[in-house]
Order: structure tokens, then C-alpha cells, then sequence
């Protein structure tokens, strides 16, 4: 996740659907700018899609991975920056501009300007809109917390962080992860 500058006002949740905006979110009724991409960022974004991408594939689960793609939970129009959809929702979703339900499965990458309030709404949001199962990675405390509508759990360095409820048997050090 990152910081979210305003850009527009008049941006309906079904003109989202439609024409979502790169690297623009709907939040609260206005259309906000993702902001505050870092280098480290974008190497923890392509490293988890890549992981969960050779996972998926090994594994024979299928479906697709996905980074900074556009979905809608109840109230607002998002943006994951890793997102897996199984198979399933890939047949009946996956040729619409925007998924119109969260991400079985999806991570933000935290940045250090990023509120931890907001954070924890959004994962929130992700689960009450059909995510099963959310990655918050935390690259400056190497953190990686996995959170369900059940549980929520903390990895740290030197253990090793795995899907609970989606991509079934997937696992990686954080140390791999945020190295």
C-alpha cells in the first residue's frame, strides 16, 4: 500500500468499474493517486508475483497472478499489488476491466508513510468483499503479517510465512522474500 494523493471527486464507483485509472484508487467517493514507489517497492512486488506465480504453476493449481490490477470491494474501487485469482474466477471474471470482488488472495507492500489504521481498513476491506486471505509485507521491519477473516499472524525474519486459506502449500522465508 502507499501513500494516496487526491485527484479528482466526481469519480463514481461504476465509472471504476469500467475505466479504472492506473495507479489511481476510489476511496471514500474520491479518485486518489497511489503514490511513494520505491525501487524496494517495486523489487518485493515482482518478487512475490513471481513466487506466487512458479508456485501456481509447480503446484498445478492454476489461475492467475496479477500486479497492480483493479478490483472492487463493497465501498471502493482498489488496486492489490499482488493479487492471485483461482481458476474459477478467472473463467467467469477474467476478461472485465475491473474484478467486481476483492482478490481470493492479495498483498500490499507497506511503505514508511503508509497509516497503519488505513492498512488494517483495507485489509479489512479486502476480506468482507470475497478475499479469503491478506499479505501485508512490511519490507523496512521485515515483517509479513497473513491475515484472515479468522486469524492474523506475524512472520518475522527467520521464519517462514505460508498461504492459509488460497494457493494451498505455499511458503517462502521472509528472509527470501525481503532480501
Amino acid at each position: 500500500m502507499l501513500t494516496a494523493t487526491l485527484v479528482k471527486e466526481d469519480y463514481s464507483l461504476e465509472d471504476f468499474m469500467v475505466n479504472p485509472l492506473p495507479r489511481m484508487e476510489l476511496v471514500d467517493g474520491k479518485l486518489v493517486e497511489k503514490n511513494g514507489i520505491t525501487l524496494k517497492h517495486g523489487k518485493l512486488q515482482l518478487r512475490l508475483g513471481r513466487y506466487w506465480e512458479d508456485y501456481k504453476k509447480s503446484s498445478g493449481q492454476g489461475g492467475e497472478v496479477y500486479t497492480d490490477v483493479p478490483c472492487r470491494t463493497k465501498k471502493q474501487g482498489r488496486y492489490p499489488n499482488v493479487a492471485y485469482l483461482t481458476p474459477e474466477l478467472v473463467t467467469e471474471f477474467g476478461n472485465l476491466a475491473t474484478l467486481p470482488q476483492s482478490f481470493p488472495l492479495c498483498a500490499e507492500i507497506i511503505s514508511p508513510t503508509d497509516i497503519a489504521e488505513d492498512i488494517f481498513l483495507k485489509a479489512q476491506e479486502y476480506l468482507e468483499s470475497g478475499g479469503e486471505e491478506v499479505w501485508l509485507v512490511f519490507p523496512e521491519s521485515r515483517w509479513v503479517m497473513v491475515i484472515t477473516e479468522n486469524q492474523g499472524l506475524m512472520f518475522t525474519s527467520g521464519q517462514v510465512v505460508s498461504t492459509q486459506k488460497v494457493l494451498i502449500g505455499f511458503s517462502v522465508s521472509v528472509d527470501d522474500l525481503l532480501a
